[in-house]
């Protein structure tokens, strides 16, 4: 897959690309496999903002993907899609009894090729199993935290996981982030590289085609007045005071640790900030 230039007709052209579409097979989900997705502009069901910027954007509908397939199903690849709510490409196939599902694609995978699911299944790329069957070293994606809940991480376009090693009950997983993590050895994952792998090279090159996917505009901090962020206000601006930064509502951030790990902090092996304090 290629990244598409366009001619520089007008200024936000010149600088903006687009994915390649070569590898999409057809342009119609199945409609037993979709539902209506409503846009909330970024608020709660009590009406507040919770997540900043979103609004508009064009109108969406959900594919319902099947995160944990069956084990012992052997699927045929019918159509390779295009899904507006996520960076990869999903696969249509139909199983054995002749039930279509949706699932997430990888680079090798086409029409007409077969996907099996189970302990049972060889390996080989696109086909599901527990860790425990996957040989070390194995490049993975889709993989379940909890088993029997479906995949969980490593599912977004381009990205792939590293099998390292397997001890007793756990085995040692290498994520994109650098992050060495344990998961349960009877955990599943899917063998291969998530498809639509340039997606990171794509260029917006447009404020409106950020409006389009459902993004609004983000105001500086230090633009605002003092009553509107506690970065806002003063003459010049707030350089030089030494006050690290915040989020409108007073909470630090950039470095902040938000995120509470305490339940999984046991299974880290390795933190993805290890490669940053060596540099």
């Amino acid at each position: 897959m290629a990244i598409k230039l366009y001619n520089p007709t007008t200024p936000a052209r010149r600088g903006m690309t687009t994915e390649d579409y070569s590898e999409i097979t057809t342009r119609k989900p199945l409609k037993s496999l979709i539902k209506s997705k409503k846009q909330n502009a970024g608020r709660n069901n009590t009406g507040r903002i919770t997540v900043r910027h979103r609004g508009g954007g064009v109108k969406r509908h959900y594919r319902l993907l099947n995160h944990k397939l069956a084990s012992g199903t052997t699927a045929t690849i019918e159509e390779i899609e295009y899904d507006p709510n996520r960076s990869a490409r999903i696969a249509r196939i139909k199983d054995q009894h002749g039930l279509h599902h949706y699932i997430l694609a990888d680079t090798s995978m086409q029409k007409g090729k077969v996907v099996v699911s189970g302990p049972e299944a060889p390996i080989e790329a696109s086909n599901r199993m527990p860790l425990s069957r996957i040989p070390i070293g194995t490049q993975i994606y889709a993989i379940e935290i909890t088993p029997g809940k479906g995949a969980q991480m490593v599912r977004s376009a381009g990205v792939k996981a590293q099998l390292m090693a397997k001890e007793g009950d756990y085995a040692q997983v290498r994520l994109p982030s650098g992050e060495v993590r344990r998961f349960r050895i009877e955990a599943t994952a899917a063998i291969g590289v998530v498809g639509n792998i340039q997606h990171q090279n794509v260029k917006i090159g447009s404020a409106g085609r950020n409006r389009r996917k459902g993004i609004r505009p983000g105001v500086r901090g230090v633009a605002m007045n003092a009553a509107d962020h506690p970065h806002g206000g003063g003459d010049g601006g707030r350089h030089g005071t030494g006050k690290p930064p915040r989020t409108p509502w007073g909470q630090l951030t950039l470095g902040y640790r938000t995120r509470r790990r305490k339940d999984v902090s046991k299974l880290i092996i390795k933190t993805r900030h290890d490669a940053k304090r060596k540099k």
